[in-house]
């Protein structure tokens, strides 16, 4: 949608959503809108990067560069290097540009009321494009739903939608493109659900499911290449199985840690050698293209990979040694400053997860025997859901994508063994964390927005009485007589914070006293070094309120300079946060 498209048709769908009764309708309408662009978007994505995938490493039509056996040219494993290069190139004219980093749609919801800029989402997409196209090991799934979250969280802000509306139709753009990657519309829901929403209700699922199908129906239309995984017959599962699939799921949860803190490791030991931002990309692809050399498996999202391992009869040996290369091609990837996530990485390395510990069980001879192809779509779950997040989510792919309703029990059991342990032993997904790293505290895309932008300048009240620092009380007394108020604030010869008085301390205190420094009202000065700033969050004032056993608090411009600004009592504190709990509330329930 160009601007001036948004211009025109914004006052049209401004007027529709005016009329309460057809609110309902539009949103459905932007959702099915969002679905069709979210489907045009995973298409030219990965049709971009497939197109490069055929020209840089010499891949026959249909080919995946991941599936193939070994480079066609030594020379090609400087491919990585070359995007490298670009990468590096794009982030001096991001600096050049001034454009911040992207908000992507977990932290939008969650802190921007879904507010997102498709100037940096384009970005973003573009960044990913150029990593995993010269065969960085990086998925495109980061990329996908950036972009389509964007285009979706623009057409509400078009259409004058309310912020829970902005944050639903984010949640569209995500679950449209997750469903169109992987032609699996339920996955695309849960999804926005647990990930980008935070939260399942009734009244989201219409334009959610809307989003999803309608993507996952235009995608294949368009020619977009969906994933799939083709494998044998699935041995009868008992009740008795679930305990080694728990198991399972535990030993996926911490691998998926482990990854998790070797990508920020690798990040760490690029910054402690000192080199350039912009070079560090080049020196990444280099060691991603040595690690080609031994292995093509190891590069790019690993969809041939992925296909080829999960029907194959690959030795134990040969199968942790490419779990071990393929995790260290992503984490360098990542590291080193290449765009993309771990989306697909995650279910490839845990599909080579748990065929190796079936075979392991097999060769020691135990008990306990799983099937070695059962044990890989598992394991994929497992691992999947300690990276990305949500359980459902990544139970509902593996359904889907494999068309079998008998593992469901297995699928669910692993994956939420391996849910309750990152989420017990770690507390964030690989979306999360990155967040966490940059100094933000959420761990969801629960909305926090609201209250963060719920604070202490936003809540005072501006109207200050004061006084002269060093007046008599019998001055005070004068100017404020008793019911004209109840706080009085001193200021000094500057207009700086000195204190608070009580206007019933003053006419309670004796005047004509012998010791005439008694009669400065000076001497009847409260809360003298207790103060509130602009910036301070609700949650903050509210702390200080207790700690300082006070009703009313002055807001100065900062520490250095005591400026009074305002005033903030308790009582409207805790009232407009109750509020704004209560209005939270009636957006993630959907309620009017």
């Amino acid at each position: 949608m160009t601007e001036a498209t948004g211009k025109v048709a914004a006052p049209v769908v401004r007027s529709i959503g005016a009329a309460g009764r057809y609110r309902g309708l539009l949103i459905l309408g932007l959702a099915a809108a969002v679905g069709v662009v979210a489907g045009l978007v995973v298409t030219a994505m990965s049709w971009v990067t497939q197109h490069l995938h055929a020209v840089l490493f010499g891949l026959a039509d249909g080919g995946r560069l991941s599936a193939q056996a070994a480079l066609a040219n030594p020379l090609m494993a400087l491919v990585p290097a070359l995007g490298g290069a670009l990468m590096a190139l794009s982030v001096i004219l991001t600096r050049r540009f001034r454009t911040r980093p992207p908000v992507d749609p977990i932290e939008a919801n969650a802190v921007h009321g879904g507010r997102m800029s498709i100037r940096e989402s384009l970005l973003l997409a573009g960044q990913a494009m150029i990593s995993s196209g010269f065969g960085a090991s990086v998925g495109l799934e980061a990329g996908y739903t950036q972009l389509a979250s964007s285009i979706g969280s623009r057409l509400a802000a078009l259409s004058g939608l309310r912020r829970n509306e902005i944050r639903t139709l984010v949640g569209c753009g995500a679950a449209g493109a997750i469903a169109a990657a992987f032609g699996a519309p339920l996955t695309g829901a849960f999804y926005a659900f647990e990930l980008i929403i935070g939260v399942y209700s009734i009244a989201l699922l219409a334009p959610i499911m809307v989003a999803a199908v309608t993507a996952s129906l235009v995608a294949p239309l368009l020619g977009a290449v969906q994933t799939s995984i083709h494998m044998g017959t699935i041995p009868q599962l008992g009740a008795g199985d679930t305990l080694p699939f728990l198991a399972l799921g535990l030993l996926g949860g911490g691998a998926a840690i482990g990854v998790m803190q070797l990508v920020v490791l690798v990040e760490r030991g690029f910054g402690w050698t000192r080199m350039p931002v912009m070079l560090r990309p080049v020196l990444g692809g280099l060691l991603v293209g040595g690690i080609a050399l031994v292995t093509p498996e190891a590069l790019s999202s690993g969809h041939g990979a992925l296909d080829l391992e999960i029907v194959s009869n690959t030795a134990l040996l040969a199968l942790v040694g490419l779990f071990v290369l393929k995790t260290l091609a992503a984490a360098i990837s990542l590291g080193s400053g290449f765009r993309g996530g771990l989306f697909f990485a995650a279910l490839f390395l845990g599909a080579l997860m748990g065929k190796a510990v079936a075979l392991t069980l097999a060769a020691l001879s135990l008990p306990v025997q799983i099937d070695p192809t059962l044990a890989a779509l598992v394991g994929m779950a497992s691992m999947a859901v300690g990276v990305v997040g949500g359980p459902l989510t990544m139970t509902f792919l593996v359904l889907e994508v494999t068309g079998d309703l008998a593992i469901s029990v297995a699928v669910l059991a692993a994956a939420i063994a391996a849910s309750v342990l990152v989420r017990e032993t770690f507390g964030f997904s690989f979306s999360t964390w990155r967040l966490h790293l940059r100094g933000e505290t959420i761990r969801s895309a629960h909305d926090v927005g609201r209250l963060r932008n719920l604070t202490v300048g936003s809540m005072m009240r501006r109207d200050v009485k004061t006084v002269r620092s060093g007046i008599t009380i019998e001055a005070f007394r004068a100017a404020y007589p008793l019911g004209s108020t109840e706080r009085v604030v001193v200021v000094d010869e500057t207009g700086a914070y000195v204190g608070i008085v009580l206007v019933a301390d003053a006419y309670a205190r004796r005047v004509g006293a012998p010791d005439a420094a008694e009669q400065a009202i000076d001497a009847l000065l409260r809360f003298t070094d207790c103060v509130l700033m602009p910036w301070q969050s609700a949650e903050k004032a509210a702390t200080l309120f207790e700690q300082w056993h006070s009703e009313e608090l002055a807001v100065v411009h900062a520490d250095a300079d005591r400026r009074v600004l305002g005033l903030l009592t308790e009582a409207h504190l805790l009232r407009r946060y109750a509020e704004e709990l209560e209005k939270s509330r009636r957006d993630l329930t959907g309620e009017a």
